[in-house]
C-alpha cells in the first residue's frame, strides 16, 4: 500500500465515520464502494477489511457514549448476544458461498435499497402510535441473529443493518445508537478473527488488507468520536432521514457499479 492509498483510506473513514456515527452507524458499509472501486481492495478480502476497520474505528464513538452512561443498557446486551454468532456464520458463507464481487454488489443493492427508502417512508409518513410497537426482547435477540449472519457476508458488522431496522420499528436513534455501535464492534472484532483464521486454511484474497484497514479504521477512529459528539445536537427526525437516504443510495451505486 502507498502513502497516497493510505492517507486517501483515512481521509475516507473519517469523513463517513462523522456522518454516519451519530446515526448509531459506523460507516464500513458506506467505505465497501470506496475500497472496492477507488482503492482497489479485491474481493472477498474487502470484507474482513472492512470489519477491521469497525474493529480500529469503534472505541472513538464508544468512549463517547460510554461517558454519557448510555452504552451498558439490556438492548445492547440482547444485540450482542445474538449478533455474535451470527457474524461466523457469514464469514464462512462470504469465503464459500458469495466470493464475487458482482454478485456481493447486487446483494448490498438488494438489501439497502428497500431498508433505506422504508426508513424514509415511515420517518416522512409515519404510521398511528400503537401500543407495544416496539419488538420484544426475544424479537431483537433474533433479529440480531440474522443480521449478525448478513454483517457476516458483507464485512458490516450489523449495525448498518439494525439501527434502521430497529429506528423503523419504533426506537429512539438516541437509544439505538450506542447498542448498533457496540454490537458492530463486538462481532468485527469476531468477524475479522474469523476471516483472519479461514484464510490459513483457503486459497484466494480471504485475509484483510491489513494496512488499509488500520489506515480507514484510524480516520475512523476520529470521526467516531466527532460524531458522538454532535449526536445530541442534531434532531431525530434529521438522523433518521439521514440514515435512511445513506443506505438507499449506497445500495443503488452498489447496483449501478455491478450492472456497469
Amino acid at each position: 500500500m502507498t502513502w497516497s492509498t493510505g492517507l486517501a483510506g483515512l481521509a475516507a473513514g473519517l469523513v463517513v465515520s462523522v456522518v454516519t456515527t451519530p446515526a448509531g452507524v459506523s460507516g464500513a458499509v458506506f467505505l465497501l464502494p470506496v475500497q472496492l472501486g477507488v482503492l482497489g481492495v479485491p474481493s472477498p478480502a474487502v470484507t474482513p477489511t472492512n470489519l477491521l476497520y469497525n474493529v480500529v474505528a469503534g472505541p472513538g464513538a464508544l468512549l463517547r457514549h460510554h461517558r454519557t452512561g448510555l452504552l451498558y443498557t439490556p438492548l445492547t446486551r440482547r444485540l450482542v448476544s445474538g449478533a455474535l454468532p451470527g457474524v461466523v456464520v457469514g464469514a464462512g458463507v462470504r469465503v464459500f458461498a458469495v466470493p464475487g464481487a458482482t454478485v456481493f454488489r447486487l446483494l448490498i443493492a438488494v438489501l439497502l435499497v428497500p431498508l433505506g427508502l422504508w426508513l424514509v417512508r415511515s420517518t416522512l409518513m409515519p404510521a398511528p402510535p400503537a401500543r407495544d410497537a416496539e419488538p420484544s426482547p426475544r424479537a431483537v435477540t433474533g433479529l440480531a441473529l440474522a443480521v449478525g449472519v448478513v454483517g457476516g457476508v458483507y464485512g458490516i458488522g450489523g449495525g448498518s443493518l439494525l439501527g434502521p431496522l430497529l429506528v423503523g420499528r419504533g426506537m429512539s436513534v438516541a437509544r439505538v445508537a450506542p447498542a448498533a455501535l457496540a454490537s458492530t464492534f463486538v462481532t468485527s472484532v469476531a468477524g475479522a478473527g474469523t476471516f483472519a483464521l479461514l484464510s490459513l486454511a483457503g486459497t484466494g484474497d480471504v485475509a484483510p488488507d491489513w494496512y488499509l484497514g488500520l489506515a480507514c479504521g484510524l480516520g475512523g477512529l476520529i470521526g467516531g468520536y466527532l460524531g458522538a459528539r454532535l449526536q445530541p445536537r442534531l434532531p431525530e427526525t434529521g438522523l433518521r432521514l439521514l440514515l435512511g437516504s445513506l443506505a438507499a443510495a449506497v445500495g443503488v451505486l452498489h447496483a449501478v457499479q455491478a450492472l456497469g
